[in-house]
């Protein structure tokens, strides 16, 4: 007999937050607005000299991974480990000349040794794979043929190590907090 009740008062709830979207709605995501979460997270965590260039690549990067499934049917997708990493890019050999392949190898060790070291420091080293991001950037760089794009790229290979400890004291810092949805209170029966 609770259960019809309970079902009628999240109704009067729900009619009367007029001014809240739909619990869909509230969960979606769209990649600006990720993105957005990401830089101002980032600057949270960033010196205020760092090169925005940097942050905004580096946001993007995140913002990325956090789109992509590990189970993704297109685009590269999310690795589950740093291992996943080394097999696609370490002992497959055949990417090494192709520039956004070894961007996309620095950009996962990025995301894994950074973002996610806490949980990975155990079965992996952290600062051998920190160091191979590192070169996979490098060598992205070497092989860019944009000038501009090549410097951004060297930029983060140079910086590799700084980005990775922000990414780790990002992790950090999203689960202290208290990301929650709000609502307002349902009326009072």
């Amino acid at each position: 007999m609770q259960a019809p009740a309970r079902r009628c008062r999240l109704a009067e709830w729900a009619a009367a937050c007029t001014d809240v979207r739909p619990l869909p709605d509230l969960l979606a995501a769209d990649e600006q607005q990720t993105l957005e979460f990401f830089v101002a997270r980032l600057t949270e965590v960033s010196d205020p000299a760092v090169d925005q260039q940097e942050l905004l690549y580096n946001a993007s990067v995140l913002a990325h991974y956090a789109r992509v499934s590990t189970r993704a049917a297109v685009d590269l997708t999310t690795p589950a480990t740093l291992a996943d990493v080394f097999d696609h890019f370490v002992f497959e050999t055949s990417m090494r000349d192709d520039s956004a392949m070894m961007e996309a190898a620095g950009a996962q060790c990025l995301l894994l040794a950074g973002f996610f070291e806490d949980q990975l420091r155990r079965r992996h080293n952290i600062r051998w794979y920190a160091q191979l991001g590192a070169k996979f950037f490098s060598r992205a760089a070497s092989l860019e043929r944009s000038p501009r794009r090549a410097d951004l790229l060297a930029a983060i290979a140079a910086g590799f190590e700084p980005w990775r400890r922000r990414h780790a004291r990002l992790s950090r810092d999203l689960r202290e907090r208290s990301y929650l949805l709000t609502r307002t209170t349902p009326p009072a029966t």
